[in-house]
């Protein structure tokens, strides 16, 4: 019998059971798969609280988008992937688990040589900053502002837009400057006086924006900082995003991704595990905790703890 997280009602971390559950067998277009890590993203603890509206919980519901595992079993009309395999699970369902059967359109190739915990961290931080980026349609010509830059979204923006050629500042605490710097960017400590701080540390005007902090500071600095509120978005305080007159994709947004958003997110993890494989893009891992712990896992978040969390099943 497999094994997957749940919660009844919403609240604390408290409220996360790890429970029996039947793993069905892969139908058409879909494999079954043995997870080997599970990523924990913010808002998987903000449904889970009740933070981020959702439907009413008629039953046990699970948990989870991004993993990866192994392929046990394939179902019909599945091509490109054979038992044995080594995938990346991303925008799948209930993947705090430790079997899940998903659809192909959602596994990628896990390149030889990447753990299964840098594959499980995949998921929605690239597709974010993916989707963001090439919204935003960030460039050469471009200076990207980017905050909360040492999260896993804002990271992963920082490497996508350098390789993009644009130049990059990225805020973060002073702790965290070094890890700002690794990535190509420059480090800006948040806090009072950030407008002054940024623009002393780039000669050039900032010429797009993106929020992946959600703080009041971080808005108003990007509103002062970038004269066009098309280039500046949030993918955090989205219900506040047209009133500010800028942009959201998601954090809470009324207007859903669009198909060409949403395309952009599925194909944001093919790109990185290719630029994994060729050491061209680096991912920071944090704690790593049993399946069985994933209330604690969910209490690290919610403290800020450093690098990505992942679930061992």
């Amino acid at each position: 019998m497999a094994q997957a997280v749940t919660y009844a009602r919403f609240g604390g971390p408290e409220v996360l059971d790890l429970t029996e559950i039947e793993v069905p067998a892969p139908g058409d277009g879909e494999v079954r798969v043995r997870v080997t890590a599970v990523g924990v993203n913010p808002i998987d603890h903000k449904l889970r609280a009740g933070i981020r509206p959702s439907a009413t919980i008629a039953r046990p519901r699970r948990v989870g988008s991004d993993g990866a595992g192994v392929v046990v079993e394939v179902g019909a009309a599945v091509e490109g992937f054979r038992v044995g395999d080594e995938v990346v699970a991303f925008g799948a369902s209930g993947v705090y688990a430790t079997e899940i059967v998903v659809t192909v359109e959602k596994l990628a190739p896990l390149p030889t040589g990447v753990s299964p915990a840098v594959g499980a961290a995949l998921g929605i931080p690239v597709g974010t900053a993916y989707q963001s980026l090439r919204s935003l349609d960030v460039g050469p010509t471009d200076t990207l502002l980017v905050h909360g830059g040492s999260g896993a979204v804002g990271a992963a923006a920082i490497q996508f837009a350098r390789l993009r050629g644009a130049a990059v500042v990225a805020t973060a605490s002073p702790a965290r400057a070094d890890r700002i710097r690794a990535l190509g960017a420059t480090p800006v400590a948040y806090g009072e006086g950030l407008v002054d701080r940024v623009r002393a540390a780039v000669p050039q005007d900032i010429t797009v924006a993106l929020d992946c902090a959600g703080t009041d500071e971080a808005l108003q600095a990007s509103l002062e900082l970038v004269s066009d509120g098309d280039r500046i978005a949030t993918i955090v305080r989205g219900a506040d995003a047209a009133g500010l007159g800028i942009r959201a994709f998601s954090g809470g947004s009324p207007d859903p991704l669009t198909p060409q958003q949403l395309a952009w997110r599925a194909e944001a993890v093919p790109v990185v595990t290719a630029l994994l494989a060729a050491g061209a893009f680096h991912v920071d891992l944090g704690p790593e905790l049993p399946l069985a712990e994933a209330a604690e896992a969910h209490r690290l978040l919610s403290t800020g703890a450093p690098g990505k969390i992942i679930l061992i099943p």
